[in-house]
C-alpha cells in the first residue's frame, strides 16, 4: 500500500502547482498538517543550492474516526 503519490506537472508555476493542489485537496476535506521546504532546510542547514521541492503533509479529520 502507498502512502503518497507523485506527480511532475509542466503546464504550471511552481507555486501554482503548490496552490492548486492545496485548494483541491481542501475542497475534498484534507487539511495542510505539515509543510517541508526542501530548498530552504537544504540551503540553511547545508548551504547547497537544491531545486525547488516540497513535502506537503495532509491529512483528513473524518478519516481519524
Amino acid at each position: 500500500m502507498s502512502y503518497y503519490f507523485n506527480k511532475i506537472v509542466s503546464t504550471k508555476s511552481f507555486d501554482e502547482a503548490i496552490e492548486q493542489v492545496t485548494k483541491a485537496l481542501k475542497e475534498k476535506g484534507f487539511g495542510v498538517l505539515t509543510e517541508i521546504n526542501i530548498h530552504d532546510a537544504f540551503k540553511e542547514k547545508l548551504g547547497v543550492d537544491f531545486k525547488r521541492y516540497k513535502i506537503l503533509g495532509f491529512s483528513k479529520r473524518s478519516l481519524w474516526d
